[in-house]
């Protein structure tokens, strides 16, 4: 499952650069932060497209930049007001750390031009710190995300079966800087990614209508779907049984502590575990109201939801659990799946 040593590229780079770098910029989407460019546009728009479509980021990035115009602005916000404005948008340590970058970068006599220095700041990884300075300060380093890697693999059809895609990123790295051009880095890591985005798909990619077919192996093989190779993940499957308390217009919520790795401060359904109730024993005896399932990383989960009468002698405080009236649910932050089920129950209990 090791990466086999790079192979040298089957054509020339130069009419490779110029064929992608033509078709970008006669196609390439109007996204805000390509039409009016900023350091501060391309870092949040880097931080909110991690583990997020483009489509689905664009409504908060508006938002965003309403509420937060600049690194300053930010910088002096509280962490409260900047999870709210994330919320719904998930991974919630991206935001804590795009707040926690914004007030280091405020205190820096200047900011860093070069990879090594934008990876000293929170959150930034290479492939981040790489796209930040070819596209804010034309520096010569090439991008290696996932649709980079689905590009590459299929440019050289390389068989090799990689751990991940984090590996296969590492493994190709030598291939994409040797594609960078060094006169456009900036468009070249942008081309590269909406090619990705946009034609090559991971599954029925666009071979008629991409710019770069002449010099792919796999549309000339005909296989462009059997690349990259990745080892199936191993997904573990869980349960989670919540609790649905509500009594006089208020609804009974658990909120992470502080401190907590994940979710710090946010709100979420209690499950049974936080009343003191065994879930399997417990559920079997109560319908749940909903079932819902999602997948968090390597874990694959189901959620039921199930009414139950309200506690009448827990520490409520001691459990971290905290009565919100129904109509001020949007004043807390609540996690994005809990936030569109909370609002999925309280309209099938109007229906009652």
């Amino acid at each position: 499952m090791e990466p086999s040593p790079s192979a040298p590229l089957p054509f020339a780079v130069a009419d490779f650069q110029k064929a992608l770098l033509t078709w970008y910029r006669e196609h390439q989407r109007p996204l805000p932060w390509r039409s009016q460019p900023s350091l501060y546009k391309t870092v949040v728009s880097e931080f909110m497209l991690q583990q997020t479509q483009v489509k689905t980021m664009l409504p908060y990035y508006a938002r965003w930049l309403e509420a937060f115009p600049d690194f300053h602005q930010l910088a002096s916000a509280s962490e409260a007001k900047v999870l709210k404005h994330w919320e719904g948008l998930g991974y919630y340590s991206r935001a804590r750390n795009l707040h926690a970058l914004a007030r280091r970068w405020v205190a820096l006599p200047e900011p860093p031009t070069d990879a090594a220095g934008w990876m000293d700041l929170p959150g930034v990884g290479p492939y981040t710190a790489a796209a930040v300075v070819s596209m804010a300060f034309g520096r010569p380093v090439a991008c290696v995300d996932g649709n980079v890697v689905r590009i590459l693999s299929r440019l050289t059809a390389n068989a090799t079966l990689f751990r991940d895609s984090a590996s296969a990123a590492k493994a190709l790295s030598t291939e994409a800087d040797a594609l960078l051009s060094r006169a456009s880095p900036g468009d070249h890591n942008q081309a590269m990614m909406e090619l990705g985005a946009t034609v090559c798909h991971r599954q029925s990619p666009l071979c008629l209508t991409c710019p770069v077919r002449p010099f792919c192996q796999a549309a000339r093989r005909g296989d462009p779907e059997s690349f990259p190779r990745l080892a199936p993940k191993k997904m573990e499957k869980r349960s989670v049984v919540r609790a649905w308390c509500l009594e006089s217009g208020r609804l009974l919520l658990h909120r992470a502590p502080a401190k907590a790795k994940r979710l710090a401060n946010q709100h979420e359904l209690p499950t049974f575990e936080h009343l003191g109730l065994a879930p399997p024993v417990a559920a079997a005896t109560v319908e749940p109201l909903a079932v819902r399932k999602r997948g968090i990383t390597r874990y694959a989960i189901t959620e039921s939801i199930h009414r139950l009468a309200p506690p009448r002698r827990l520490d409520l405080a001691a459990l971290d659990l905290v009565w919100v009236d129904v109509d001020q649910l949007d004043t807390i932050t609540l996690s994005g799946p809990h936030k569109r089920w909370i609002a999925e129950v309280l309209e099938l209990l109007k229906a009652e």
